[in-house]
């Protein structure tokens, strides 16, 4: 293939290989040729233009297929364009000769089809270049257009076409030659024909005038005409004709037109020429004589269907403003369409006429209208329907009129009324919330104009007034209880109008029905006033004849729709509901025998359809309470069943007797009886098995039918992939709706309301808009086809054996049509059953079965009908798959290939091919692995059959399934297939649609099979891959949608396995241009492309498309795309606005979802205005953009040209895209965009959250982007979606505005020190949260508002109190409605709801009180600040500064009413977690906020909201001491309702404290237990700080303390909640706990020995059993509070400390780790521990502690080895300062003076103490041990544990041996530390201990300090070493008795003179040297006095000291007179010494 790639053609490279690969090479070159050519250089062009031209040329007589011809003639002209123009003529001329040349032989055909496909190109391209050559070329194509085949006419036409376009208006002279002789073929038998002259007659009317004047209505009837007997694509392209010339008809296009002078049409006209297709079709305007005007044929409904495609297109084309202005008039219009005689001659009809035009208003209102324009459409709607109504009162009401034309105007009106009420209901659910304008306006009455559409004499009306209101309600739920209300009133009134009854039923009904989409419910009292209605209804339905029917009908509707609230409420009437389906039947067979024999037809008639009205009741109760459904319920529901089933089998007779009319009652008892058994399990109704199939048989063979009714179930029972052979995609189609109509089984797309009423309250199937049963003859089969499948699997093999034989027989005995009907329906059968063997996984059973059941399919094999051959092709392979032996599959596929090799027609070879693919796909590659090779071989030999496509498609299409299952075994095939596939995709023409749609599956296949393997570079995997590119390109060009769609799919395929090599600046373009076509599974096909590509490559994507944008400005051959300068993202966006289908919806989400991921952050203001753009669009833009014209000639005509100007320059698109403001929907995706743009930022960099970064970051970097900057459009984003019409919009509003809160709320203002950036906001912030809190908002909005409230309020945004009043009133005034109680009045929701919204205000309330209360306690800690100094602050601040407890003046007036409503909260929420066992515990009435019918939604709401409620309350009660100060007797009078009943108030204050306790500890217990893993980390938190807080109180503690296992189990809860959360902060709080716990406990220890200690002064043995571990010191585990925390304790230091557990350096794998720092978080943790830890021995009696001291003091010790790390700055780590603290309580403790455990303490002391010398052993394997820690430690316990030490030689040497490494260490800082140490070891009292150390240490020390005169301090710490050794040295001279005083002071005064400076050097000395000095003099004028005696000896004995000292202290005073100077100025200051420990451990 690389060969190819040349600018001229590779002659010897093509002559080179063989004959079959020489088509894709020169389609290669072509390719490259057309991408190289635009970009070439023109010289190099012009060079090798001739032999270039010669080379192309060559190729026209080569017959190439229809894609090179169309590549090769593109090339040719582009070619033309850039080089040299002098051949072209030359060139013309011979493509002209060719064309005229009489060779008719179909291998002349292609070179023919090439010359006509060039001179379209040369036209196209070069235009009025050519001159006037044009004449003789269109001639020429004209002559050869009459003798041309069909492919040759399609040929032609398209290039006429191009022609066309090149020319524009220079080609005047030949518009009518091209006009005559195209629309003659306009019928032409082909429908490819059809299409190519509507797109050439499309092209023709831009220039021609006279088609839309004076041709215009013999244009409409052609167009009327080509629709008879139209397919799909021909129904689009005409309709499009059709629309486009009305509409210029209408608005005339050019300026040119005003010189003509030409007669615009009106509107009238243009409307009324319109209807006549619609209603009279094509047959002429009345020029057939009197027939059409009696009403004879009806219009075929394809000329319908087209006609209405048409007004569409005419309205699209004249935009979304004209439809505004002239709305009322098409809306007339349209509707007299639908109540004209002709559109409604049988109800059929009527139904299709309905369905076109609900189709007219939808497409046209629903897409091209904003949101205001509806509303303006809804009035005129509105309007319409209440002057119909004026009208059919009238006529009601004029009893004695003519009563022949009353029954005519009342039918048509019903239609009028359903297409209007459909359309205003769609308008209405559409815009949500947003529409509450149109119903609250008083002028336009719109809930009064539908409600009295609900007394229409006709049924289809009052249903969809119905339905209508339905809408209404869902749109805005707060309508939903008033009108369930007014209807509820009304049947009440109107009980005798039987109109009333019927249609306020329906309209409760489907209110009912609605229920379960809003989301808030209705109050549950509405259950019960419904069954109230529907008894009453029923019970009075027998006194009145002429109600009888509607009483009973209405009553079992409203019962059938009270099923679909659900279990929850149904519970509570099913009783009742089981009386009263029994009553209806007859008990016994004797009652139904006396039944038969009274009774005419009447009653008949009421009874029949009360029994169906239960049943249907039935039905719905299965459907919807599936909970219910116990074993007894099922059985007493059989009673019922049964009677019904014996019943049906007497029907006939009765029928017989009474009249047909009866027919239809019965039919709807069996549907009823048919639905509710498909529901059930099918071994309940075992017993009625043979009646039942007997009645399922007879209904789908039409035994008793003499109609040849078909079921519609068919298509969806075969296989969704096959639709290509069935032609079912038309339902992916924008006009699926109407064209439903058209498909081949009965009554299809004929659905509507009045079929079957039931609908109107079952959930509407998915992808339809309104429900539509098919009339009740179609539902009985389909109802009865589906039961079959359910009961057959169930049926023994006699009986599957007789009915399969059954159905033979029937086919055999039923002729012609009927047989086909016949044949369809048990086939649809069969199908059911098969799939139902197979998802029961049972067999079909034995031989005698299989034989007659392959009889049967076989049979259908070679039948006409190509829908029959595909359900046997799909039996075949469900048959393989249910039998699943490999002996029967194989005589399958032999039969297949046997018939396949013999037979010649193209029905068996379609049929049998397909069973092969069936085969394969059932029973999947391993079971079918033999035939592989013959079936692939044989459908490779019939897809060459060029004779019939037919037989191509099918036997492609097989194929395709047979590469899909069979997977890696298909790989040896893949090469002969594909090469096949690239044949036929360059030879088969493309008319053929089918068959390039399944090369496309086949393509597709291939490349799944041969999967990453594509990424290689093998030479046969880069032919494969070239061949799969090669392919995708030839369908990329297809002119059918459907291919184009396959062949993105295929690249989508290719660029997963291969991304490498997928060119995505070819391939986005291309899927931009597709975002705008008219075909919706081609929109699919680009948008899913799109998504994929953007989860890897979003920025590329985004620049291809951006590229393509900034090209379309300049060609014109991308006039329809809609890509701007918001790129493509801004493209999605818009399409959200108009694309209804949801899959597309969902992916264009995902696609934006992926961009936003990867391209927001580095983007951020592109895709932050986007959002803006969306979210600001008011909604006052109504229609299309204004167009601007070119600005030409004719400016003096522009007065005339007003309204016209709009239109011009419109794409050729069928659906240009006008501007329509962004609909609600989209702007919620926005405000969602707009959160996760904000986490996005939150996760990439800090600095989008730092005002002084960013803006630094800024002036660094103008185009970087940072969040921060961007806050005041993030806040009016949020603040506008937050104040929309549109309830859900308001919702993403708030959300954003809390994360917005969340984020910024503590980033600070640099220009304003101590405020935040989102201070100035407040305003904003309030106003957004106001309208939230008015009555009419719905609670879930409310409850939203609460939650952001609170997160302001506790922000700590806004400082000053009366800013914080607004936001904190809304509270107050929410929490007045939270205090009404359960039962307030006026209920527009459920109580669930009401529920939500108190429990949000609540738990809103209880976060503004602990965030009050933190800052109070903040507050409370910090000492009073001094009183700032300067006046300077003072301005700044004055005002703003909090007084500390501001927050809690707003919370505490509220504090009573809150504390106790946050206790029944509580109380609730501790009843409702109660597992399902102890439900017999609930209140029957409710809790404080929920009631018992609503339990299961208040459990979620009370889920939500519950731990922030429950910290709040451990706050209020730790403050107030547990309530104490609450006065009893409000208690009990103001909240009866809390209590249960008065008991309450005889409770004691110690019972009540113990309640709460056990309430809150209740609570935290049963959550901590099990904390789901979806619980936020903020509850866990929120219920152990709860905990803590509570622990804090006195009351709590005794209690925790006295009842021991409540705290083991507390620590055990505590211990699991660590094992799985991880979380620091978690940890942290579970330690504070912990610690919590332990104190508690120890106080009450405390206690007890206080008493005991109190009662026996003599008995000092007792305190020796309190505690744990008694006398024996053993700790039970489990009811050990010590052995538990243990456990816990243990668990978080090994967590943080591995090295701790010994068994981690045991294990072979262990690599020791050296010791360091810890993260400040871990060694919190630790440190904390550790406390708890050393706490721990207290607790228990000395036996007991001397249990768990070893493991304690094992873990300090291994703490203190792990953390004692040196740091730069010499701090200790909080960790250590821990452990040295634990090891301090501990060596104190009162343990080691119990006697009889001496021995063990000292033993232990000792071991503990060799273990810290051992740690800290000088080791070069820790240089950075930090010595002073650890020398800590061993002074500790020298100290503290003197008595057990003294005289241990090895520990005294270890000790010893530590202090002189620290001495001697070169660190200064040790050394100091070090002398301070040793002062408090040596001046520890007990002298044993002290005096070795003095010797040992003393002389190192003296010899340090002399040494000090050699090397002076160099600094502060050399300084301050010495210093302390002075120190020490001092304190051993006051040590030493009187009689050995001289010789000490004789070592330190030397020393101290030493370091006096002579008084010469002291100017040039350092610092350090010189503080040394004074420091030296100080000591010694100190020492002089205090030993004089021992001094003067000293002095005496040198003269040299003397006289050092002498001149040392004469300097001083000298400079002391200085000095005292400067002493006054400045006060004295007390020096402190500089190193402190944290914590003073001595």
């Amino acid at each position: 293939m690389e060969l190819a790639h040349s600018l001229l053609l590779n002659e010897e490279a093509l002559a080179q290989i063989t004959e079959a690969k020489r088509p894709v090479f020169i389609f290669e070159w072509l390719r490259f040729l057309d991408k190289v050519l635009v970009a070439a250089n023109k010289v190099d062009v012009k060079e090798k233009q001739k032999k270039l031209v010669d080379q192309l040329t060559g190729l026209i007589s080569s017959a190439p297929g229809p894609p090179t011809r169309k590549l090769l003639a593109k090339n040719l002209a582009t070619l033309y364009s850039i080089g040299d123009t002098f051949t072209v003529f030359q060139t013309l001329d011979k493509c002209n000769d060719i064309i005229k040349s009489k060779d008719d032989t179909p291998a002349y055909l292609p070179t023919k089809l090439a010359a006509v496909a060039c001179v379209g190109a040369f036209y196209e391209k070069m235009g009025r270049m050519l001159g006037s050559s044009f004449p003789d070329t269109i001639n020429n194509l004209l002559k050869a257009l009459k003798s041309a085949e069909s492919q040759g006419r399609g040929e032609i036409l398209l290039s006429l076409q191009k022609v066309l376009n090149g020319l524009g208006g220079a080609a005047a002279s030949c518009h009518r030659d091209i006009y005559k002789n195209a629309r003659s073929l306009l019928t032409d038998r082909s429908m490819a024909v059809r299409c190519a002259v509507a797109k050439c007659l499309s092209e023709l009317q831009n220039e021609a005038v006279f088609m839309w004047t004076t041709e215009l209505e013999n244009m409409a009837t052609l167009c009327f005409k080509a629709l008879e007997g139209s397919n799909y694509g021909v129904r689009v392209a005409v309709a499009k004709l059709l629309g486009t010339v009305m509409a210029t008809a209408l608005m005339p296009k050019q300026a040119a037109v005003m010189r003509q002078n030409v007669k615009r049409a009106t509107l009238e006209e243009v409307l009324e020429l319109m209807a006549t297709g619609f209603l009279r079709g094509g047959s002429g305007f009345l020029k057939s004589g009197g027939e059409m005007l009696k009403g004879g044929a009806s219009v075929s409904r394809e000329v319908r269907v087209g006609v209405t495609q048409a007004y569409v297109v005419f309205v699209t084309t004249l935009g979304g403003q004209w439809l505004e202005r002239n709305f009322a008039t098409f809306l007339s219009h349209v509707l007299d369409l639908v109540s004209h005689p002709r559109a409604t001659q049988t109800h059929v009809e009527a139904v299709y006429s309905r369905r076109c035009v609900s189709f007219m208003l939808r497409a046209t209102l629903g897409s091209l209208l904003g949101e205001k324009a509806q509303i303006a459409a809804g009035k005129e709607i509105c309007q319409a329907i209440s002057k119909q109504m004026r009208a059919v009162e009238a006529v009601v009401n004029d009893l004695n009129g003519e009563n022949k034309t009353v029954a005519a105007d009342v039918s048509a009106s019903q239609h009028v009324m359903v297409c209007a009420l459909k359309e205003l209901g769609s308008i209405v659910q559409s815009l949500s919330a947003t529409s509450s304008p149109l119903i609250q306006e008083p002028s336009i009455g719109l809930l009064e104009t539908v409600t009295s559409v609900l007394l229409h004499p006709s049924m289809a009306a009052r249903l969809a007034a119905a339905w209508c209101l339905r809408c209404i309600a869902m749109a805005l739920p707060y309508q939903l209880t008033p009108l369930l209300d007014r209807c509820a009133e009304r049947i009440n009134n109107l009980k005798s109008s039987p109109e009333a009854v019927s249609g306020y039923s329906f309209a409760m009904a489907a209110l009912l029905g609605g229920v379960h989409q809003c989301p808030l419910g209705i109050p549950h009292s509405k259950g019960k006033l419904v069954v109230s209605i529907a008894e009453d209804l029923l019970r009075t339905a027998a006194q009145n004849s002429r109600l009888s029917l509607q009483r009973t009908q209405a009553g079992w509707l409203l019962l059938g729709a009270l099923m679909t609230l659900g279990p929850s409420l149904v519970r509570y009437h099913l009783p009742k509901m089981l009386l009263l389906w029994r009553n209806v039947f007859p008990r016994s067979q004797k009652e139904l025998e006396a039944e038969k024999a009274r009774g005419d037809s009447f009653t008949w008639q009421v009874t029949l359809e009360g029994r169906a009205g239960a049943l249907c009741a039935m039905r719905s109760f299965v459907a919807h309470c599936p909970e219910l459904l116990t074993e007894d319920v099922i059985r007493r529901l059989m009673t019922p069943i049964e009677c019904a089933m014996t019943m049906i089998s007497h029907v006939p007779a009765i029928i017989k007797v009474h009249g047909a009319h009866l027919k239809a009652s019965a039919a709807m008892v069996r549907l009823r009886l048919y639905d509710i058994l498909a529901l059930l399990p099918p071994k309940t109704y075992e017993g009625i098995f043979n009646a039942l199939l007997r009645e399922l048989v007879a209904e789908f063979t039409l035994t008793d039918n003499s109609s040849n009714t078909t079921t519609s179930l068919l298509r969806s029972l075969c296989h969704y992939d096959d639709s290509v052979l069935m032609g079912s995609w038309l339902q992916e189609t924008d006009h699926k709706s109407i064209e439903d109509q058209l498909q081949h089984n009965s009554a299809s797309g004929s659905g509507a309301l009045e079929h079957d009423p039931s609908s109107i309250y079952l959930r509407v199937p998915v992808g339809e808009a309104i429900p539509g049963p098919l009339p009740l003859g179609v539902s009985v089969i389909d109802a009865s086809v589906a039961l079959f499948g359910v009961v057959f699997p169930h049926v023994s093999f006699k009986h599957r054996l007789q009915m399969l034989d059954h159905f033979a027989e029937c086919i055999k005995q039923a002729k012609g049509v009927r047989q086909q009907s016949v044949q369809l329906n048990i086939f649809t059968a069969v199908l059911s059953a098969l799939k139902g063997l197979a998802e029961n996984k049972s067999t079909l059973g034995p031989e005698e079965v299989r034989k007659s059941a392959l009889a049967l399919v076989m049979g259908a094999m070679d039948n006409s009908n190509p829908i029959l051959r595909c359900a046997a092709g799909e039996a075949l392979g469900r048959m393989a798959q249910v039998v699943g032996e490999a002996t029967f599959i194989a005589r399958m596929a032999q039969t297949s290939f046997d018939k396949l090799k013999s037979a010649r027609d193209v029905v068996s070879r379609t049929g049998h091919s397909l069973a092969l693919g069936c085969l394969h796909r059932y029973v999947g590659g391993i079971g079918s692995g033999q035939h592989l090779k013959t079936s692939v071989s044989i459908l490779l030999a019939l897809a060459q059959d060029g004779s019939s496509h037919e037989v191509q498609t099918w036997a492609l299409h097989s194929l395709a399934l047979i590469v899909d299952s069979s997977g890696p075994m298909y790989r040896g095939y893949v090469e002969p297939t594909l090469s096949l596939v690239l044949t036929l995709l360059l030879t088969v023409p493309p008319s053929h649609t089918e068959v390039h749609q399944c090369l496309g599956r086949c393509l597709g296949a291939l490349i799944t099979t041969v999967g990453p393997e594509l990424q290689g570079n093998g030479a046969t995997i880069s032919t494969i891959r070239s061949s799969c590119l090669v392919g995708c390109a030839i369908m990329q060009d297809h002119s059918d949608s459907l291919v184009q769609a396959a062949a993105i799919s295929c690249l989508q395929q290719l660029h997963m396995f291969a991304p490498r090599h997928v060119n995505l600046s070819s391939l986005v373009p291309c899927l931009c241009v597709h975002l705008c076509s008219s075909h919706l599974l081609l929109r699919r096909a680009a948008v899913a492309c799109l998504r994929q590509l953007a989860q890897r490559e979003a920025s590329e994507v985004c620049e291809y498309a951006m590229s393509l944008a900034k090209k379309a400005g300049d060609g014109k051959n991308v006039a329809n795309l809609n890509i701007t300068e918001t790129g493509l993202e801004g493209a999605l966006f818009g399409m959200l606005d108009h694309e209804t289908d949801r899959k597309l919806c969902s992916d264009i989400h995902d696609t934006l979802g992926h961009m936003l991921s990867s391209l927001a952050v580095e983007k951020l203001s592109h895709w932050l205005k986007l959002c803006k753009d969306v979210l600001a669009a008011t909604t006052d833009v109504g229609g299309a953009v204004a167009f601007e014209v070119e600005k030409d000639e004719d400016s003096e005509k522009k007065d005339e040209m007003d309204d016209d100007i709009m239109f011009t320059g419109l794409g050729e698109d069928d659906k240009p895209k006008p501007s329509v403001a962004p609909r609600w929907v989209t702007r919620v995706f926005a405000a969602d965009c707009l959160c996760r743009i904000i986490l996005l930022c939150e996760n990439a960099d800090k600095a989008h959250f730092d005002v002084a970064a960013a803006r630094s970051a800024k002036s660094k970097n103008p185009k970087g982007d940072l969040l921060v900057l961007h806050l005041s459009d993030l806040i009016r984003m949020a603040f506008m979606a937050a104040t929309d019409h549109s309830n859900q919009l308001r919702m993403a509003g708030l959300q954003a505005l809390e994360d917005i809160i969340k984020k910024f709320a503590s980033v600070p203002e640099p220009e304003f020190p101590g405020h935040v950036i989102l201070e100035q906001y407040q305003a904003n912030v309030g106003a957004a949260l106001r309208p939230a809190f008015s009555p009419d908002t719905p609670s879930d909005i409310t409850a939203k508002a609460c939650q952001v409230c609170s997160t302001w309020i506790g922000s700590g945004v806004v400082s000053d109190l009366n800013d914080l009043r607004r936001v904190h009133n809304l509270l107050v005034s929410s929490l007045d409605k939270a205090q009404a109680g359960k039962g307030s009045s006026s209920q527009l929701y459920s109580e669930s709801a009401t529920t939500m919204e108190k429990l949000a205000v609540l738990k809103a309330w209880a976060e503004v009180y602990v965030v009050a209360m933190k800052i109070k306690k903040e507050a409370e800690a910090k000492p009073d600040k001094t009183i700032r100094s300067g006046d300077e602050d003072e301005d700044d601040l004055g005002a703003d500064v909090l007084p500390p407890d501001s927050l809690i003046t707003l919370v505490q007036p509220e504090l009573p009413s809150l504390s106790r409503l946050w206790l029944a909260m509580l109380r609730d929420y501790a009843l409702l977690t109660l597992p399902a066992e102890f439900s017999s515990q609930l209140p029957p009435d409710g809790g404080a906020f929920y009631t018992p019918e609503t339990i299961d939604t208040a459990r979620l709401h009370y889920r939500g909201s519950w731990a922030p409620v429950l910290h709040a309350v451990a706050l209020w009660l730790s403050s107030t001491g547990f309530g104490a100060c609450e006065e009893k007797e409000e208690v009990s009078s103001k909240v009866p309702a809390l209590h249960s009943g008065a008991s309450s108030t005889a409770k004691t204050f110690e019972e009540s404290v113990k309640d709460r306790i056990h309430l809150m500890l209740g609570v935290s217990i049963e959550f901590l237990c099990f904390p789901r893993p979806e619980e936020p980390i903020e509850h866990v938190m929120s219920c152990l700080q709860a905990l803590s807080t509570l622990l804090e109180c006195p009351c709590a503690k005794t209690h925790i303390a006295e009842d021991q296992l409540l705290a083991v189990e507390l620590l055990n809860v505590l211990h699991r909640l660590l094992l799985t959360r991880d979380p620091p902060v978690i940890q942290l709080q579970v330690t504070a706990v912990v610690q919590e716990t332990i104190r508690a406990a120890l106080n009450h220890l405390q206690q007890q020995k206080n008493n005991k200690g109190k009662v026996k002064e003599g008995q000092i043995d007792s305190q020796l059993i309190l505690g744990e571990g008694g006398e024996t010191g053993e700790l039970v585990p489990g009811s050990s509070l010590v052995f538990a925390s243990m456990e816990l304790l243990v668990f978080i230091l090994v967590r943080h400390l591995p090295q701790l557990n010994t068994r981690v350096k045991e294990s072979p794998s262990h690599v020791p780790m050296r010791p360091q720092r810890l993260p400040e978080e871990s060694a919190r943790l630790v440190a904390n521990t550790v406390a708890i830890l050393a706490e721990l021995p207290s607790l228990c009696s000395p036996a007991g502690s001397m249990t768990i001291l070893p493991t304690v003091l094992f873990l300090i010790t291994g703490v203190l080895r792990e953390t004692a790390v040196k740091t730069a700055d010499n701090s200790v780590s909080t960790s250590v300062s821990a452990a040295l603290q634990g090891i301090k309580t501990i060596i104190t403790s009162p343990v080691a003076h119990v006697d009889n455990l001496q021995a063990q303490w000292t033993a232990l002391v000792r071991s503990s103490l060799a273990s810290v010398l051992e740690d800290s052993q000088p080791d070069e394997s820790r240089p950075d041990l930090d010595e002073i820690s650890m020398l800590t430690a061993i002074t500790l316990f020298l100290l503290s544990a003197s008595n057990e030490l003294v005289g241990v030689t090895v520990l005294q040497k270890g000790c010893m041996e530590r202090f002189r490494n620290a001495l001697k260490s070169s660190d200064p800082w040790v050394q100091a530390r070090c002398y301070q140490l040793l002062l408090s070891v040596f001046q520890h009292s007990t002298r044993p201990l002290s005096t070795p150390y003095i010797h040992a240490l003393a002389p190192l020390m003296v010899e340090k300090l002399k040494a000090v005169e050699r090397s002076r301090p160099r600094t502060v710490a050399e300084l301050q070493a010495v210093q302390e050794g002075i120190k020490v040295l001092e304190n051993l001279v006051g040590m030493g008795e009187e009689q050995n005083r001289v010789q000490l002071v004789a070592l330190l005064v030397p020393t101290l003179i030493s370091y006096l400076l002579d008084e010469n050097t002291i100017p040039s000395a350092s610092q350090a040297s010189k503080d040394l000095h004074d420091f030296a003099l100080q000591n010694l004028m100190r020492i002089g006095p205090l030993y004089p005696a021992a001094f003067k000896t000293v002095i005496g004995a040198a003269p040299e000291l003397k006289t050092h000292l002498e001149s040392a202290v004469r300097a001083n005073q000298a400079s002391s007179k200085a000095r005292d100077a400067a002493r006054q100025a400045q006060p004295t200051v007390q020096a402190a010494p500089t190193i402190k420990l944290k914590t003073s451990f001595f």
